[in-house]
Formats: structure tokens, sequence, C-alpha cells
């Protein structure tokens, strides 16, 4: 028997968009790559990675899965990137207005700033809560003001944002958070300890939206991604995290994205769907 070609490889009694708690919609967008390419790879090699995972989570007992998850098709990224980011808005405005649970899956981080502005349509006071090795706080790149570079100053039009694992930034974005009115937790500073774990959460607003570059983590965990950089975070410490974030606040919507699929390896796109399977997993906690 084939396996289901969604997230998580679940069959139709768990899998229908109506009956689905959690969905997940892939946005394979590569349009301002900056250095290594093949974003547009990333959600499908996520997806099927995802589909040789356990559903049974270790930490807690549970099977999320039992809640739905429903796999929508594909953004269409082949057009302007005016009409690929409306299309992603109002895709996830849709599933977030359905009540459900959003998981995006990039392509390159611009992905980010459509869901955000959908999920501001649905609750006022969202906060964005990103995990990240670079603060992306150009205002543009290479002149585009949609690049993955510049995406969290996209963001942040929108909704306040706390910047984790930071650790590499030019010298104009160094000028627009010298004056300190930015809540940036750096990975020197936090990656072996938790001291920082309340006061980080206490910077955002009830509502959450989490925006998760891959390259957060060390490289030695996640190799497949554009930009790596070295001093990254692990697992347990981001899992830990997350896991208070959940449990304190109330996430709304997630993203994964600059999965970068390597030939050689299939590790960064198993990382990246257990991930979120563990992010599935705090949010069934919570809610039941």
């Amino acid at each position: 028997m084939d396996v289901p070609d969604n997230y998580g490889g679940i069959e139709e009694n768990y899998s229908k968009y109506e009956d689905s708690y959690f969905v997940v919609l892939p946005v394979p967008l590569e349009k301002t790559v900056s250095y290594k390419g093949g974003t547009s790879l990333g959600p499908k090699a996520i997806i099927n990675a995802s589909q040789n995972m356990e559903l049974f989570d270790e930490e807690f007992f549970v099977s999320p899965c039992t809640m739905g998850i429903h796999t929508k098709n594909e953004v269409n990224c082949n057009q302007a990137m005016e009409k690929v980011m409306l299309e992603i808005e109002e895709e996830s405005f849709k599933i977030l207005k359905d009540k459900k649970f959003l998981c995006v899956l990039g392509g390159e981080h611009s992905v980010s700033q459509a869901p955000v502005k959908a999920a501001k349509r649905m609750y006022k006071d969202i906060s964005v809560l990103q995990f990240d090795a670079h603060l992306d706080l150009r205002d543009a790149y290479l002149g585009d003001k949609y690049s993955h570079a510049s995406v969290m100053s996209r963001v942040e039009e929108d909704a306040p944002i706390v910047q984790v694992g930071i650790r590499s930034f030019s010298e104009e974005e160094y000028e627009k958070i010298k004056d300190g009115n930015y809540n940036i937790f750096y990975a020197k500073d936090i990656h072996d300890n938790k001291n920082w774990f309340n006061r980080a959460i206490e910077k955002l607003s009830d509502n959450v939206y989490i925006t998760f570059d891959i390259d957060a983590f060390d490289p030695s965990i996640i190799p497949g991604t554009g930009t790596p950089e070295p001093g990254g975070l692990s697992w347990y410490l981001a899992c830990d995290f997350l896991k208070e974030v959940f449990f304190k606040r109330n996430v709304v919507a997630v993203d994964i994205v600059e999965v970068a699929p390597q030939e050689s390896s299939s590790v960064s796109e198993f990382v990246a769907s257990k991930l979120l399977y563990k992010m599935m997993t705090y949010k069934y906690i919570k809610i039941t």
C-alpha cells in the first residue's frame, strides 16, 4: 500500500481539511536567494521526510495527528512577487478564519511577511517570535523590499518582534538596532542556559506567530540551508523554549523556512519535519 503523499503520510480519515485542526501550507518560493539556492525544494522535501517520521510523540506519549493534519496544494510561486504574497496571505487568512492551526512550509524567508499579515487581520495584538541566525532587518537588499534579508523589516510594520538565535548582521542593521529598542537574544548569550526564557516570553503578546528560519540551528544539525552560520541553537534547547512559549502564550500559526535540501543527505528536511511535529505536539498538549 502506498503512503499518502501528504505531511506525515496520513490516511484520509485524519487528513481531510474539514476535519483537520492542523493545516500545512507549502510555499516553494525562491526569488531573492543571495547565497546558496534550493529553498524552492524545501517544502516538498520536508513533506517527503515527514512520511518516514514516527507520529507518536516520545516526550508526551501522544499522537497529535489524531486531531487531523491536512496538507494544502503548493502555492503557485511562478508569478509576480506581489501576487505570490497576496495568494499566501489570502490562503493563510482562510485557514485561520476556519479556526485551524496554520503551518507554513517555505521556501525562502520572504514567505513569512504574508501569513503574518493574515494573522494580524485575525488577532490585533499579534507578536512575532523569530528564530534565526540573521536579523533580516535591512530596509531592502539589492533594492528589493521583499528580500529574505529584509523580511523582518516588513514583518515589524505589522507586529512587534522578538528575535532568538541571532549571530550575524550587517553594519546597516547594527545602526538600526544599536539604540536598544529591539528584543534580541543573541546565540552567544543563550546557547548554554535557559535564564533568558521568561525574559523573551514576557516580550511577547498573548497571541503569537512563530517564524523559524532553520538556520537558527547550528549547522551540525542543519547543514542544508542557504546561509549556515556556526554557533547555532541545539535541538533540546530550542524545543524546551518552544514548549514554554506554547504553554504560556496562544501560538496561532508557525512557519519553517530556508530548508535547502542536499543531494547527499536528508538530515535537514527530516529535522525540519520533526520540528513542525514537535510544535503541533505542544499545541495539542496546550488545548487538550
